[in-house]
């Protein structure tokens, strides 16, 4: 596992491809695909491509400190490509387990309903609460009882929920949507990344302990013999719980581990509706249209130049 914890360097390029069979009048996009700085990782550059040229493109920082930015496109097109690129550095800690276990899961709850300093107040209270997409249900209290006892280390319990939920999961595009609520997806079984991070949030708010939604990009290998394609990877969401000493502890339940130096934090928030990659509005006759999306993460070599 140690590893994956050596600081390394990627090249993020997340293309966005959106088709039309008539041309459509107009597109207005609100987009969350750039690499944030944080903890974890430093931004070196980062640009943003957009074919058509667009009217207007402009970048903020939302509420949570993620980068927001608004594109609009005011002339026909059939097509409309949004490209983001970006270089980071990456470094994560190894998780400290015996930091993690020097609290039982009820003792670190009370801590943060507490909030004393180093905590900060508004997250220990903002990321404790319900939001839209995370529902706590009777069936969800009742899966967060099977792995966060009161009694249980904070540190074991957290990861006894990455592994549970890895384990009682089976992934599987399609059979979920962003509308399936956590009751739906305990009932089915199966689902994708997005599914088990917010499963694993209700679980953590359930017993008091504050979590945010964190999306971002995963470092992937092909396998043995075959070369990696372009637009292969994909982007990725898991898991953070704030702990009692204001560290957040990055959990990915999807591949049953820590957040290591191979993950790459674009933006967090309370759960997918704040985070959405990309969403917006298009005007024109109501059409046929096609959607592809493409990944890139691709770890810069020593003596490699660090640039697109």
């Amino acid at each position: 596992m140690s590893d994956n914890f050596t600081p390394r360097t990627y090249k993020v390029r997340h293309v966005t491809t959106y088709e039309y069979d008539l041309a459509r009048d107009s597109a207005y996009e609100r987009g969350r695909m750039t690499p944030r700085d944080s903890p974890s990782q430093e931004v070196r550059t980062t640009e943003t491509i957009v074919e058509p040229e667009p009217d207007v493109i402009s970048e903020t920082r939302d509420v949570y400190g993620n980068p927001s930015y608004y594109i609009e496109v005011r002339s026909p097109h059939t097509v409309l490509r949004i490209t983001k690129r970006s270089v980071v550095d990456v470094a994560w800690p190894k998780p400290d387990l015996d930091r993690l276990n020097q609290w039982t899961v009820a003792e670190a709850a009370r801590m943060l309903r507490e909030a004393c300093p180093p905590v900060d107040a508004v997250e220990a209270v903002e990321f404790a609460l319900p939001s839209p997409l995370v529902e706590i249900t009777d069936p969800v209290r009742a899966y967060a009882a099977t792995y966060l006892r009161p009694e249980t280390p904070f540190g074991d319990a957290i990861f006894a929920l990455t592994q549970g939920i890895f384990a009682d999961f089976t992934y599987k595009n399609g059979v979920t949507n962003v509308r399936t609520t956590l009751t739906e997806l305990l009932e089915l079984g199966a689902g994708v990344c997005q599914d088990f991070a917010q499963l694993a949030i209700g679980c953590l708010r359930h017993v008091g302990l504050p979590a945010r939604y964190v999306s971002g990009y995963i470092e992937t290998q092909s396998p043995p013999g075959q070369e990696k394609l372009e637009g292969s990877d994909a982007s990725h969401a898991w898991t953070s719980v704030l702990a009692p000493d204001g560290n957040w502890v990055d959990i990915d339940p999807t591949n049953n581990q820590f957040a290591d130096s191979r993950y790459i934090v674009s933006a967090w928030g309370r759960d997918f509706t704040d985070v959405s990659p990309l969403r917006g509005i298009v005007y024109g006759e109501a059409t046929s249209s096609s959607l592809n999306v493409g990944v890139d993460v691709i770890r810069v070599t020593e003596g490699e130049a660090a640039s697109w």
